[in-house]
């Protein structure tokens, strides 16, 4: 396929790829706004060639992929579509924001988007290996999980198949520096997701709460992993992780407060940002890491 996509300005794809750019598993190009993205699609992978050729204002990506002869051109868009938010408004997105308290940051990272993962099985097991670990290893940890299980198409690393995972010894990843803990929540999850009891799509279509219910029964997914899930896996907009120490951080900074906010000042705060709680949380995590 070979394609021009004209979502709505503004659109701030730079800003939406320096935070990409963090996780060193994607292959992009920051000088000519390109990116390279791996998708499933009908059990399919599928790699994305995405180039920005408009403006911030009036935005234009150009997209080419190889399609499989199930997988149509539309299909692919769309998934895009959903990854990228270029269905979400974001200039009422601004307007609604304009009288709250986070203002500056949304006059500051106006036009940036809020970008999913790319791949949802992939979503969840970066979360559960990304649990309370500092950001820099965290990604290396993951890279070496996809680097030695996963598979590169195209130039673009594959988060490996639950079905690969779900047959692993946590010993195996014990020799990437997992711990014994992590190494068997990765597994377990896995095994349940190969064998039919877990299924991240059906989970997809559940509202927020069940999807959060559904989750946190499993061993190793709590609060923290489901609530991230449901943003980066399944781009719902209203979710605030008042667990999460990169908020934490960063409303400390903007309100110069001496210390972390509680979880009660947090959830107190962030009642008026309703219903996009998502874009705030994106937006402090911008004023502090990128």
């Amino acid at each position: 396929m070979d394609k021009k996509i004209r979502p709505s300005g503004p659109y701030n794809f730079s800003q939406a790829l320096k935070r990409l750019s963090m996780d060193p598993l994607l292959h992009i190009d920051m000088q000519n706004e390109e990116i390279r993205i791996p998708l499933w699609i009908k059990g399919y992978p599928v790699v994305a060639h995405m180039k920005q050729t408009g403006t911030f204002e009036e935005p234009c990506f150009h997209i080419k992929a190889g399609t499989h002869s199930s997988v149509t051109a539309d299909e692919i868009v769309d998934q895009l579509s959903h990854l990228f938010h270029w269905h979400i408004p974001l200039e009422e997105i601004a307007d609604f924001f304009r009288d709250k308290e986070l203002n500056r940051l949304f006059d500051q990272f106006r036009g940036t988007p809020f970008v999913c993962d790319f791949q949802l099985y992939g979503c969840l097991m970066k979360l559960i290996i990304h649990q309370q670990l500092n950001m820099a290893f965290a990604f290396t940890l993951s890279s070496r999980f996809v680097k030695t299980f996963g598979f590169d198409e195209d130039g673009v690393w594959f988060y490996p198949t639950p079905e690969t995972v779900s047959r692993l010894h946590p010993d195996q990843l014990k020799e990437l520096q997992f711990s014994q803990r992590k190494a068997e929540y990765v597994i377990d999850t896995s095994k349940l997701l190969a064998e039919g009891n877990l299924n991240l799509e059906e989970v997809a279509l559940m509202p927020d709460e069940e999807v959060i219910k559904s989750l946190v029964k499993i061993r190793g997914i709590g609060p923290w992993t489901a609530e991230n899930f449901l943003m980066f896996g399944l781009g719902r907009m209203d979710l605030f992780p008042v667990q999460d120490i990169g908020i934490q951080n960063a409303m400390k900074k903007y309100y110069n407060w001496e210390a972390k906010p509680t979880h009660a000042v947090m959830l107190e705060k962030s009642k008026e940002w309703k219903p996009y709680r998502t874009y705030a949380t994106l937006y402090l995590w911008e004023s502090i890491e990128t």
